[in-house]
């Protein structure tokens, strides 16, 4: 059996890790490289590194933030945020990413998708998307677009896309639980892993987006930030659950 895996993401502005609601209000929780190292010590399983004001900034991601992160990891590394060109993504894979992950970009041109997998590899291709009432946003969840989030996440798949991180704006930051039917939706769709993301209040939570809403893995970030839980403590519900994750047993003992 497939473990699921639990991914804490640091969403970075300026440098620093910040928190709001429905990607707004943002407020500075932390250090990245700290943040990163503690949450592998905890057990998490990935770590998303989402420079999230690049593309609205239209610049390059924080590549010296990214490298002074992945010196600290010995779990998987993704990377988003000003990844426009195949020449981007191999500045971040060579940074120490293990994966990058395509959004912006990837409306605007949806053949840098099918490009950066048979450059790179479908394993280290992720498509983000930023849905508010199922349609996709781009720029940091600022611009609206016409496309279905689950149709588009369908299309990304066929392009090459290795896995599909589908965050819930409406959701996002208010711990209610994430949004299941689009969750389902998407992993009923695509033949690639899904992480589900946005609304993350308790271990329940995300109990619930790995089993009714099938996720291969649930994103979080607010409640590990302020800590309200930790990694451990929710991998070890998790699991006394019956959901088949890796636990760390010296972070849990």
């Amino acid at each position: 059996m497939l473990r699921k895996r639990i991914i804490v993401c640091l969403d970075v502005d300026g440098g620093r890790v910040v928190k709001g609601v429905s990607f707004r209000d943002l407020r500075d929780v932390g250090d990245p490289v700290s943040l990163a190292a503690r949450y592998e010590a905890e057990g998490a399983d990935e770590i998303v590194f989402l420079d999230i004001a690049a593309s609205v900034e239209n610049r390059r991601t924080l590549l010296e933030v990214v490298k002074a992160t992945a010196e600290r990891l010995f779990i998987p590394l993704t990377v988003g945020g000003g990844i426009h060109s195949i020449d981007d993504i191999h500045a971040a894979l060579r940074s120490g990413a293990d994966k990058v992950t395509l959004n912006t970009a990837a409306v605007l041109d949806p053949a840098l998708v099918s490009a950066a997998a048979d450059r790179f590899g479908c394993q280290c291709i992720v498509v983000s998307i930023d849905a508010a009432e199922r349609r996709v946003h781009t720029h940091g969840g600022r611009r609206a677009t016409p496309l279905d989030a689950v149709e588009w996440a369908t299309r990304c798949a066929a392009l090459g896309a290795g896995e599909i991180l589908m965050t819930s704006i409406d959701r996002d930051g208010r711990r209610a639980g994430y949004d299941l039917e689009l969750t389902r939706a998407t992993v009923d769709a695509v033949r690639v892993p899904v992480i589900a993301s946005g609304g993350a209040g308790q271990a329940s939570h995300l109990a619930g987006a790995l089993a009714a809403g099938g996720a291969d893995a649930a994103l979080a970030a607010g409640i590990f930030h302020d800590g309200t839980t930790t990694v451990a403590a929710v991998k070890r519900a998790l699991f006394d659950a019956g959901i088949a994750v890796r636990l760390n047993e010296e972070a849990t003992a």
